[in-house]
This record gives C-alpha cells, structure tokens and sequence, in this order.
C-alpha cells in the first residue's frame, strides 16, 4: 500500500512573497484559537514558525521557562516559492507552494502520509488553510495585528441533523464559520464551530440520552483558570459528573446541575 495524500488550495489577493511572510512570519494571527485548535489549547500562548530549513514548528506554553511543543521541522525555505516540514508529532510530511495566479498567488498545501504511517493532527494544515488564512489575507490591511483570543463562554447546540443544522445557521443567521462546513449530506456532527465575536458556537449530533431524561440540546461551555479546584467544588456541591477531567485539545469535565442542565467546564488558556 503506498502513500496516501490530501490537499487543497487558496488564491489570496497578495503577492507571493508576502504570502509567504504572512503564512510563516505571522502564523499566530491566522491560526485561529479554539478549543480544539492546538495540542494543548488550555496552555498554548503563541504558535510560531522558526525561518530556515532546520527551523521549527512550536506550540509555545512558557517563554521564560522555554516550554513548548515540537510540532515539525522545516525541511524546504524557498521564500515565494515553497515551505515544506515534517512533522514531530506524526508521521505527516507537508508541503505549501505559493504561485502567481491573476492578480494574487495561489497557496497549496499537501499533506503526505507514508505507507504504514500516522495521521495523528498533522494534515489540519490542509483544512484550515484555506478557510484561516484566506480570510487573514483578506482582512490583515485593515485590522489590528493582535491575537483574537477567544471568551470564556461558549455554547454547543446538539441538532438531529448537524450538517443541515449547521449550513442553515451560516445561510440564515449568517455566522461565520471557524473552519470548513460539512459537505452536503454529512450529518456525523463532528465538530462545526462558528465564531460569533469573540465567542464560539459549536453544532454537535444530538444522539446521547441526558440526565432529565431528553437529549442536550443546547451545552453552554465555561473556560475557568484552575479545573482542578473548579471540578472539585462543583462535586462537593453536588454536581451529577458526568465526564471526569479529560483532555482532547483542550481539558475539561461535563457535569449536570442541580435541575438536570448539562455544562462542560474547560481550562481557560493563559492568554484568555
């Protein structure tokens, strides 16, 4: 079985020089935060691209201490033309090539698995480029370059029908996506998320029985600074928990309240 490979493409009304800048020099701006957006989304305070082949990928947690995760290192540097890493947390090996097109470049990025390797987050550069830094492009003269982190609430709306719920809500309501849409016809309800100021909207499949004795369907989410001591008060006040403390990205519990509502308590990052 040989290699498998994803990609996608993006034109972006600048030069291809400066879409290279952009893509490396200012990829914490464009890389969008979110609770499943990074390794570890509860601690991460930049993402940064080290120039040159031999540079990194990192997921900084501490500057002073110098903790941080090795997400790739860069294999290609050909400023304009093409960057290219390979990935430290899986087996991915990624390519982004920037070509003139129109009035613009066009920007490719292809994900690479070898035969018998492991995806384990490395082909995200594939789906998120185009919708993150397509729409930073296109925004990037006009507003402030600083980071946009997220608030500390958030809500999760459970529909029997996700897909359809969820390109319903961008068409009628007009929210704007934080990442791609489901296609036509994909109701799995994995994760959509919409970004409505500073706020996610997240649409989950409505399917798992709740506590009051229906399904959730609408979860608000609060990002607190210290899980640990939140999840044990919350117990001892007599929250039904239903998911301990865990970790997909981001780290949290899931508990019901004293009526039956469920609630997800997530680590708020040190930037937000």
């Amino acid at each position: 079985m040989g290699n498998a490979s994803v990609a996608s493409e993006v034109d972006v009304a600048v030069d291809p020089m400066t879409a290279f800048t952009v893509f490396t020099d200012e990829i914490n701006l464009w890389w969008i935060r979110g609770p499943i957006n990074n390794w570890d989304s509860a601690r991460v305070v930049e993402l940064r691209c080290e120039p040159g082949v031999g540079g990194r990928l990192l997921e900084i947690y501490d500057e002073a201490s110098g903790d941080a995760l090795e997400l790739a290192r860069i294999t290609a540097w050909e400023p304009g033309v093409r960057l290219a890493w390979d990935s430290s947390v899986d087996d991915v090996q990624l390519e982004v090539q920037f070509r003139a097109v129109g009035h613009g470049t066009r920007v490719r990025v292809e994900a690479t698995i070898p035969a018998g390797g492991k995806d384990s987050g490395g082909t995200a550069f594939v789906r998120m480029t185009p919708p993150w830094f397509g729409a930073w492009c296109a925004k990037r003269d006009r507003v402030p370059h600083e980071l946009r982190d997220t608030d500390r609430l958030a809500l999760a709306v459970y529909y029997a029908r996700p897909g359809t719920a969820a390109r319903w809500l961008r068409d009628a309501f007009g929210f704007e996506p934080a990442g791609n849409m489901p296609d036509p016809g994909d109701e799995r309800g994995d994760w959509t998320e919409f970004r409505i100021g500073n706020c996610s909207l997240m649409v989950f499949k409505r399917e798992d029985a709740h506590s009051a004795g229906g399904p959730a369907t609408r979860v608000p989410w609060v990002f607190v600074d210290d899980l640990e001591a939140h999840f044990a008060n919350a117990r001892a006040q007599g929250a039904k928990i239903v998911e301990p403390i865990h970790q997909h990205g981001y780290r949290a519990y899931v508990a019901d309240d004293l009526e039956g509502h469920r609630w997800t308590i997530a680590q708020a990052r040190p930037t937000m």
